[in-house]
């Protein structure tokens, strides 16, 4: 069954795609930049949903970013696809073995946990000099297939390519909130006793929950290795974690296309509000979170869920 609203985000995407070579550079690449961040933030929704805040997924967001970028420098190997299937791969096996661990706390335990997680990846890179250290490393030019454009070519192929990583991801994370899993999401939230003495398992299903956060948030670090062709310690920070809880909050956690939609807004906000105020642009930021929280408490999605309950549903 699709509704008008899944016709409009398939057109928002078609009409992204076609519109980018006519579009400035610089808005290419703050819409690459904020799609690649919005893997992040799908992740976060996951969690979220079940009353989960973590606070350290740049452990996961590094850890796409550095494989891709240490793939190019010691393997040569280019090929954008096979880098991002290892970087999902690398961030989806970390999540998994610290899963053990963080899928038997709740409330700020958790988020503290993947704090310090996260900041113990953000110590060992900035004192290995292999992984260079504070300044980090380049991450070598991707190819598709073969294909090996250069100058304004790559930047259009690397955001096409995150547009559709972008629109498999939304269908994906949207079955996955449809199936048993998902839907679960509340019950584990509201009172995981009921669902144990049901005979399911609530450490499994967040553990679950960890896993596919923590492969999206990898998706979304070699895709923005990809775009910013650096990678450095900042991407496993916990300022760099604050940055997608922020987009979280914006976004909300009611709808797919509300992540990718509170992803671009952020980013273009903090573009101009550099450019405003080069010097206390956090100022403009902290204000349009206040603002968002005081007239769209669940985000930017509350307004995609009443425009979709009013509008029928159209059958394929």
């Amino acid at each position: 069954m699709w509704s008008r609203t899944h016709f409009s985000g398939a057109l928002a995407f078609l009409a992204a795609a076609v519109t980018a070579p006519a579009l400035p550079a610089w808005l290419v690449s703050l819409a690459t930049i904020a799609f690649a961040n919005a893997f992040v933030v799908l992740g976060l929704v996951i969690l979220w949903r079940a009353g989960l805040v973590p606070f350290g997924q740049a452990l996961f967001y590094a850890i796409g970013a550095y494989s891709v970028a240490l793939i190019g420098r010691y393997t040569g190997l280019r090929d954008a696809f096979l880098m991002l299937a290892v970087a999902a791969a690398s961030a989806g096996i970390v999540a998994f073995l610290g899963g053990y661990l963080l899928a038997r706390y709740r409330d700020i335990f958790f988020a503290m946990l993947s704090l310090a997680m996260s900041m113990i990846l953000y110590g060992v890179l900035v004192k290995t000099q292999t992984l260079g250290s504070t300044d980090g490393f380049h991450v070598e030019t991707p190819t598709f297939l073969g294909y090996a454009p250069r100058g304004q070519a790559l930047n259009l192929a690397i955001f096409w390519l995150v547009l559709g990583l972008s629109a498999v991801a939304a269908l994906l994370v949207r079955l996955y909130f449809r199936s048993v899993a998902g839907m679960l999401a509340v019950p584990v939230r509201d009172n995981e006793i009921r669902l144990e003495f049901l005979g399911i398992s609530v450490t499994r299903l967040i553990h679950l929950k960890l896993v596919i956060s923590g492969v999206l948030a990898g998706t979304g670090g070699a895709l923005a290795a990809f775009a910013i062709a650096h990678v450095d310690p900042n991407m496993a920070y916990w300022t760099t974690s604050g940055g997608f809880v922020f987009v979280t909050i914006l976004a909300g956690t009611s709808s797919v296309a509300a992540a990718f939609v509170g992803s671009f807004v952020f980013e273009l906000v903090r573009s101009i509000a550099v450019d405003i105020l080069p010097g206390a642009w956090q100022i403009i930021l902290g204000s349009v979170l206040l603002l968002t929280i005081l007239f769209l408490p669940e985000g930017l999605g509350s307004v995609f869920s009443r425009f979709k309950r009013r509008t029928p549903v159209v059958a394929p």
